[in-house]
């Protein structure tokens, strides 16, 4: 008996011990993420909307801004605060040239034509300065279409502070010269579930960095 208990804690112990490694090796990965996504984020000075310094010293090859969520045909508030960050930057001289990237679907879901519909009538945007990605489906797939099929090598990503990190770090690890605009200014409810699912794909989008 005695034994038998013994080769249990023994047990235990191993498992306890792989939980305890694999614990700390992803706890490594995602500070990893952070650390160099945080790297390229702007200081960027504000002033009645308009933004006064903190930009790089040559215009980008584009501003991107990362889809989320519409509601009844409108920009969510934390789509919104993208957007008219999106268009301070280019107001600002940052790039000429705007990519929206967003998720679409056969049901008439369509992120990025409401993008659109806001910059051009909310915030006098020109359209022909647009340029529209239907399928960034995730972070990930935004950013890597943005260097495959518009041959972007410089930009400025647009998104909440706690989404840069990790788009910062996979625009870097796809050879874009990325920098970071910081969009938020309010506090939405839901924020601690957001910053734990964007935990996870901290670590998700690392390996999907590795493996290409």
């Amino acid at each position: 008996m005695r034994r038998k208990r013994k080769k249990t804690l023994n047990i235990i112990s191993i498992l306890l011990g792989i939980i305890f490694f694999l614990f700390l090796v992803l706890n490594v990965i995602h500070m990893v993420v952070v650390i160099k996504g945080r790297a390229h984020i702007l200081e960027l000075s504000i002033k009645d909307n308009q933004i006064v310094s903190g930009l790089p010293s040559q215009k980008a090859d584009c501003i991107l801004i990362l889809g989320a969520a519409v509601w009844d045909g409108s920009p969510s508030p934390i789509l919104k605060e993208r957007l008219n960050m999106g268009a301070a930057l280019y107001k600002a001289g940052a790039s000429n040239k705007i990519l929206l990237s967003g998720d679409s679907d056969s049901n008439g879901y369509n992120e990025v034509l409401i993008m659109e519909d806001y910059l051009v009538e909310q915030l006098s945007i020109p359209q022909k300065d647009i340029i529209k990605d239907y399928k960034g489906v995730s972070t990930y797939e935004s950013i890597k279409h943005a260097k495959e099929d518009y041959y972007v090598n410089s930009a400025i990503i647009v998104t909440q502070k706690y989404h840069l990190f990790r788009a910062n770090y996979i625009a870097s690890s796809l050879k874009i010269e990325t920098y970071g605009a910081d969009a938020q200014k309010s506090k939405f409810s839901g924020r601690q579930l957001r910053e734990a699912r964007e935990c996870m794909a901290r670590i998700k989008d690392f390996f999907f960095c590795l493996w290409k």
